[in-house]
């Protein structure tokens, strides 16, 4: 999400505790030592400071773990299954309720932006009248990215109506035309965002509370109202790098409202393993409208093989077969995670942002073992 993610979906730390993984039920040998072990890596070396994940089986068994430190003042653990800020993951979220009302009749995936907000999306080189719905929820509208232009972490405590950062990014050119390339760029969200309320006449946290959360049973999912900075349920806290030499910043409370529709939500590793096996199942779209989320396009910028659809991802796994979820980074965590076809299902988040490409294939190398051992 920030201007420091390297992929989307924003030192010296004193001895670790003890690593602890704890099972909801049982589970294979294999597959615990492993993830476990992945964990314990992530957080060896100068690594994020906490570590935690969530697996759930084929046939709907579930384990959660956990490795490093959840506060760095105090020493305490990571919670098991705590709550985390899930960054751009909520891109999903947006896509989903964009989609349902598609397969309602009221948004028409084809229709350019203008539509919707008329006259609103003009700049250098941006027209809404040549951008489409699906080309925001697909990232190949080549509108700029807004979070290139904030000032991270200055902006911690500031709150942002959407209109402000909209603005922001219309400050600037078109990256290129319509249609043309793919570019991941938040501001896509930001306008899928808002033609949700437009056509609804209601907040969008109301609709994805109502439409999704509600209806899937997400107990530990929200989306933050207007000025909350706090993380409501046991959580691990978050961490961003300071100047070289400094000790890392404790991010935890902030004002997410400039990720809005492209990042502000949180929840749990395995409330995302729910959220992601219930739409991949059907159970939150016709299959119309899932088929056409699922029709994707190369984004080698999310990982070697990676392709994009409309707000979901698919990444190759080493066993085989692709996993489709999303991912997010958002100052203080990262999140990574699958679900496959045959319903396995893994999410992993670290309490720090990656630094370089490299530590992002780490998080995502867990999430493989998960899910193909």
């Amino acid at each position: 999400m920030t201007a420091a993610t390297v992929a989307a979906g924003v030192m010296t730390i004193g001895a670790l505790a003890p690593s602890t993984a704890s099972a909801t039920s049982a589970a294979s040998t294999a597959r615990p030592d492993s993830v476990q072990q992945g964990l314990d890596a992530l957080v060896r070396d100068g690594g994020p400071p906490g570590a935690l994940a969530s697996v759930k089986e084929r046939d709907g068994r579930t384990r959660s773990y956990a490795a490093g430190v959840g506060d760095l003042a105090t020493g305490a653990k990571v919670p098991r299954d705590g709550q985390v800020r899930i960054g751009s993951n909520t891109k999903t979220f947006t896509a989903v309720v964009v989609l349902q009302l598609v397969a309602e009749g009221k948004i028409d995936l084809d229709a350019p932006v203008d539509t919707y907000l008329p006259g609103l999306v003009r700049g250098k080189g941006i027209d809404g009248r040549r951008i489409t719905v699906r080309r925001l929820l697909q990232h190949t509208s080549g509108l700029p990215n807004y979070t290139d232009y904030l000032d991270f972490p200055a902006i911690q405590h500031r709150y942002f109506e959407p209109r402000d950062i909209l603005d922001l990014a219309l400050k600037h050119k078109a990256h290129f035309a319509p249609g043309t390339k793919w570019e991941y760029s938040n501001t896509n969200y930001l306008l899928a965002g808002l033609i949700i309320q437009k056509v609804t006449g209601r907040p969008l946290a109301e609709e994805i509370d109502r439409r999704i959360i509600q209806r899937i049973g997400l107990r530990h999912t929200y989306f933050p109202a207007p000025g909350d900075k706090t993380i409501r349920e046991p959580h691990p806290k978050g961490y961003v790098k300071g100047p070289e030499g400094t000790p890392l910043r404790d991010f935890t409370e902030m004002d997410p409202s400039w990720a809005w529709a492209a990042g502000q939500m949180l929840s749990t590793n395995s409330d995302l393993n729910r959220f992601f096996g219930a739409l991949l199942s059907g159970r939150l779209l016709p299959k119309a409208q899932l088929d056409q989320m699922r029709t994707t396009v190369p984004a080698e910028y999310l990982g070697p093989g990676a392709r994009y659809g409309l707000g979901i991802a698919s990444m190759p796994l080493s066993c085989g077969g692709v996993s489709w979820g999303h991912g997010g980074d958002i100052d203080g965590y990262e999140t990574r995670g699958g679900v496959t076809e045959d319903g396995r299902a893994a999410n992993v988040a670290v309490t720090r942002l990656p630094g370089v490409e490299a530590d992002v294939r780490r998080v995502e190398k867990v999430v493989d073992t998960a899910l193909c051992h």
